[in-house]
């Protein structure tokens, strides 16, 4: 990762909340939090981000990038650009969507384009990595063949195998986001407001 490219970029636009009082979707509590939607209004920064997200995949052979709706579709769309410019090539960009069901698949004629093709999948925040997992399975089905996952941020100490045995993973920011049950959170006990703008504070 380049030098302007660190942690301090994401506070900067109040995407890395730090010192609040957070509830996450899990119910659990904490003092930090990732707001990928403040990231994603900055154009600029966001290139920045793709290009660093692409880099460490430049000289893999790949062909398409597929990405988990709706977080990753934005990033996903970056790095394959950023991909097609390093390899001189063109480099599709894919999504697969939710269903009912809570697995995903890949629609809109998108299974045809990566059929026995090299696939990176792009995400923005792993937590538990169940939506990247779903997704490398769903993609292996088609079938096409998984090179690796990048993300832009591993909030949860993700490992490739922790998501279908990816030969590769690869995080932009690693982020260790400390949590609590509510009846053991520190920040209740001092009776620290809970921040009602993000998060399941809302």
């Amino acid at each position: 990762m380049s030098a302007q490219l660190d942690l301090s970029l994401l506070e900067k636009v109040g995407a890395l909340v730090t010192n609040s009082h957070i509830v996450y979707t899990s119910g659990k509590h904490g003092s930090a939090y990732v707001n990928k939607d403040a990231l994603y209004p900055h154009t600029e920064i966001t290139a920045l981000i793709c290009k660093a997200m692409a880099e460490p995949f430049k000289n893999e052979q790949i062909d398409a990038v597929l990405a988990p709706a709706i977080g990753g579709v934005l990033l996903g769309h970056g790095v394959a650009r950023e991909l097609s410019r390093f390899q001189e090539k063109n480099i599709l960009s894919v999504y697969a969507e939710p269903t009912p069901e809570k697995t995903f698949v890949v629609k809109r004629g998108y299974d045809q384009l990566i059929r026995d093709k090299k696939v990176l999948v792009v995400e923005d925040i792993l937590t538990t990595g169940g939506s990247v997992r779903k997704v490398v399975e769903t993609a292996r089905k088609i079938p096409c063949e998984i090179i690796g996952v990048s993300a832009l941020c591993n909030r949860g100490g993700i490992t490739s195998g922790d998501l279908g045995e990816v030969p590769v993973l690869k995080s932009l920011f690693n982020v260790t986001l400390e949590a609590w049950d509510p009846k053991d959170c520190p920040l209740c006990a001092k009776k620290i407001p809970i921040n009602t703008a993000l998060g399941k504070g809302r």
